[in-house]
């Protein structure tokens, strides 16, 4: 009897543990992520199995849907941290903000207490189909306030035609990228894989988040883990997610 070679699969390894992960949706009901807290123990839980040691939490702030103030966090994130440590859990949770950029943000900005990454980094995102008219008016205002602008997901916004050309002059206007993990393996579509591969081989990418809204996106994330496109990362980008520990 003839038996059939077959080609051995390569063994995959898991890529460079992370310690800190910057951009998630934890605190319990304030926006599309977690809506209870028995969701959101869970998520940590699956964080921490990831190997995360500090989580910073980002619920988001949008003038028309989430109408989040600092102590709608602040007071979500005490719940949160309360219920962790009763339930075992070691990460330590900081929250942040996720900030739209839209006609309200000039308010958040100057209007009194920012919720910072590490108390200099703001993250922001926008429209994911159209650009602002006055993006790089913000950006300018976000430096000239004194804080590090940090755009969430660059990959994922479908009005970038011209990804190299684009992502250079969000670099010269002194912009951070903040790429999300599951973009690298196709969660978001082939559009968003490309360019998350682009920011890639081309060392722009500054910090690595999680975005995870749910628990399915904790499990996509274990599969990117231990994907060429996540070791490829480290390659050519100096990722900054554990400076922030």
């Amino acid at each position: 009897m003839i038996f059939p070679f077959f080609k051995k699969e390569k063994e995959k390894t898991r890529g460079p543990v992370l310690k800190v992960d910057l951009h998630s949706h934890f605190i319990p009901g304030i926006d599309d992520g977690a809506q209870s807290i028995e969701e959101s123990i869970a998520l940590l839980k699956a964080m921490e199995a990831l190997g995360y040691k500090k989580v910073i939490t980002t619920p988001h702030i949008m003038i028309d849907v989430y109408r989040n103030t600092p102590k709608i966090i602040k007071k979500g994130l005490l719940l949160l941290k309360e219920t962790a440590k009763f339930e075992g859990i070691k990460l330590e949770i900081e929250a942040a903000a996720e900030y739209y950029l839209d006609e309200g943000f000039y308010d958040h900005l100057h209007g009194g207490e920012v919720m910072t990454i590490g108390n200099k980094y703001l993250l922001f995102e926008t429209s994911y189909v159209s650009k602002p008219l006055q993006l790089e008016e913000m950006i300018f205002e976000i430096s000239a306030a004194g804080y590090i602008p940090l755009m969430a997901h660059p990959e994922r916004y479908r009005y970038i035609q011209d990804p190299i050309k684009e992502y250079n002059r969000f670099k010269e206007l002194g912009v951070l990228f903040q790429l999300d993990l599951n973009s690298l393996g196709g969660y978001y579509g082939k559009d968003a894989k490309k360019k998350a591969e682009i920011l890639s081989k081309n060392g722009m990418i500054d910090f690595l988040g999680s975005d995870v809204h749910h628990i399915k996106q904790t499990k996509f994330l274990d599969d990117v883990f231990m994907s060429e496109n996540y070791a490829k990362v480290w390659e050519k980008n100096t990722i900054l997610n554990d400076t922030l520990i």
